[in-house]
């Protein structure tokens, strides 16, 4: 089938209010290599996501428990309170740009992340980084599935005793993977129903999870004695020549960790009802929370330390030292809760549009998301969070490089040469303008290369800590590796705008 392809703009202007676009009216596109009614732009009628669910969304998503890992995580490498929480702020601070730059085209054009990227990428290239996007999200999705069966698992163990010695069924007890294919099951029925249950879901779960943290950290302070203890835990590395190693990596791993929402937030944004609502709500709702939510972390995680003697960095294993029922049962369900509200927005959202990008014909919203949760069981992702060093500085550093160089090129095209004008029939549209070479734009593949090699090429691990050599992949670019998601950005951006100067398409 082909698409029928639209008067030209100058024949039938494309429908414009207050800054957002729709297609022309009577607009029929029915390419089924490109098209499908999950891909197609959101209508303005049905744009009308607030700043409040955009903040409550970010909410819902910072406050859980691979986030609670990242600030105790620093912690437990040996920064104190004050540097840790520095370290987060800064990093949310950073990644917020890129965010609102790449989710202006949501509200004004209604697209997802894998249709704007066909602008840069063309109509078949923007499979590469959908892929790409998608294949991290898996991992994620598969992370946080294992992290909250397992709180699940150690919670009602606490409750009923007797589910760690039961058989195990390769390498764990079953009972633990009963509990992961269940917490599973429940956040793929949930996703199943649909985005705008999606919405309903953040709007709640948001303050929920504010509250169970809160109710943590006044536990914790309470067996300490106190604030007092929490923050008089000193830093091991101190603001000199020890600081800036584990500083520099460890920026760069936080920016990692939404540099995946950086890519696909037009996912969510194409539902705003304006750019205010996405402008606002998202510079509310990410540096805020995550800020606040580090402060929390690293003071429970301090007050472990004066309380027991150890840092203990998972919230799940802090929450099952406690004998009281009433607070184990709420300890089970904040984690329910958190992980649920994350990994459906961060981690499903993301590859069901990616992966009906690839095949519109076979593979809709719902299709993706069912993929995405068995991808993510076959990873066998509980590998990547043994230990803070592993999770920050090899799967964040290595993840956060190669989105780095993605986030580039799409900045560079939108807002650099494009100057946020799109021909919106053209991104469905084959043998359009943006087809470039059979569906793939070069040059952007070029800017990827390189970015994706300067970025994550000197990738090294400390001996017996990673999968990397200890010199680096390539070593003369080792010394880049700690700054992967800024040198993939910047350097892609750079090399995509040189090598498309003089040649400017809307």
């Amino acid at each position: 089938m082909t698409a029928t392809v639209p008067p030209t703009p100058s024949d039938s202007p494309i429908p414009e209010q207050a800054g957002r676009v729709e297609l022309p009216p009577g607009t029929v596109l029915t390419d089924n290599r490109f098209v499908n009614d999950d891909l197609l732009p959101v209508p303005l009628a049905r744009r009308r996501w607030t700043t409040y669910n955009f903040a409550a969304l970010w909410v819902g998503m910072a406050h859980n428990i691979p986030s609670w890992l990242l600030a105790s995580g620093l912690v437990a490498l040996g920064m104190d309170w004050k540097q840790a929480v520095f370290t987060i702020a800064l990093a949310n601070v950073i990644v917020l740009a890129p965010m609102l730059l790449t989710g202006h085209a949501g509200p004004k054009y209604g697209i997802p992340f894998p249709v704007l990227a066909r602008a840069s990428f063309g109509l078949r290239g923007a499979n590469l980084p959908a892929l790409i996007r998608a294949g991290v999200a898996c991992a994620w999705f598969g992370i946080q599935t294992w992290i909250g069966g397992q709180g699940i698992f150690v919670l009602l163990g606490k409750l009923f005793g007797g589910w760690a010695e039961a058989s195990e069924v390769g390498g764990q007890p079953w009972t633990l993977w009963v509990c992961f294919v269940l917490f599973w099951a429940l956040e793929l029925a949930i996703i199943y129903r649909g985005m705008e249950a999606l919405r309903r879901f953040e709007n709640w779960a948001a303050p929920f999870v504010i509250v169970g943290a809160l109710v943590l950290l006044v536990w914790i302070a309470n067996k300490a004695g106190g604030l007092g203890p929490l923050l008089d835990q000193p830093s091991r590395l101190g603001w000199g020549a020890d600081f800036w190693p584990v500083f520099f990596p460890s920026l760069m791993g936080m920016i990692a960790f939404w540099s995946t929402l950086s890519l696909n937030i037009p996912d969510f944004t194409r539902f705003g009802a304006g750019q205010r609502a996405q402008v606002w709500g998202q510079t509310l709702g990410l540096p805020t929370t995550m800020t606040l939510f580090a402060l929390l972390s690293v003071f429970v995680t301090s007050g472990s330390q004066a309380v027991y003697g150890v840092a203990v960095w998972d919230p799940v294993a802090l929450a099952a030292r406690t004998d009281n029922v009433f607070g184990l049962l709420f300890a089970l369900v904040t984690v329910l809760v958190a992980t649920i509200s994350v990994n459906i927005a961060a981690n499903v959202v993301s590859p069901a549009y990616d992966l009906a990008n690839l095949a519109p014909r076979l593979i809709n919203f719902r299709t993706g998301a069912l993929i995405t949760g068995v991808v993510g069981v076959l990873i066998m992702p509980w590998k990547l969070t043994e230990t803070p060093e592993l999770y920050i500085f090899t799967w964040l550093g290595l993840v956060g490089g190669l989105l780095g160089t993605v986030a580039g090129i799409l900045i560079a095209d939108y807002w650099l040469i494009r100057r946020t004008v799109l021909d919106l029939p053209a991104l469905y549209t084959p043998g359009g303008r943006y087809w470039y070479t059979s569906g793939w734009n070069l040059r952007a593949v070029a800017a990827f290369v390189v970015g994706g090699v300067l970025a994550v090429g000197g990738s090294h691990s400390a001996p017996g800590k990673g999968p990397f050599p200890e010199d680096g992949l390539i070593p003369f670019l080792k010394p880049l590796a700690d700054y992967g998601w800024a040198v993939g950005l910047g350097a892609s951006l750079v090399v995509y705008v040189g090598l498309t100067a003089g040649r400017r398409r809307t």
